[in-house]
């Protein structure tokens, strides 16, 4: 019983750690999901955009904007693949230090 108890409480076991516990495996799982959601999308645009490109050049397929729509997905794969880096330098920029990660939680105030 004693060592059920143990895993229910965050080191220091006071509410706060175990909110900053809470805070910090919800920060980490929402990074991990958002790289993932992003490297989706970007190999969901990268095959649309290549699917438009080979369909722009069939003879049956000569409808205006297959080019356009191709030459736009493979301009959001590369966005969505570097989202991580966009992210990390508008976190410099917003806090006008580099950004880190820690196992603490803090608090962003803006300038």
């Amino acid at each position: 019983m004693a060592s059920a108890s143990a895993f229910a409480q965050a080191a220091g076991g006071t509410i706060g750690a175990q909110v900053q516990t809470m805070a910090q495996e919800f920060s980490t799982a929402g990074g991990f999901a958002a790289s993932t959601a992003m490297y989706v999308g970007a190999l969901i645009c990268f095959v649309a955009g290549a699917w438009f490109l080979w369909q722009s050049r069939q003879p049956e397929n000569r409808e205006a904007g297959k080019v356009a729509a191709g030459a736009a997905g493979l301009v959001l794969t590369g966005l969505l693949v570097t989202g991580g880096a966009w992210i990390n330098k508008a976190a410099e920029t917003a806090t006008g230090t580099a950004a880190s990660i820690s196992s603490t939680a803090g608090a962003v105030t803006f300038p």
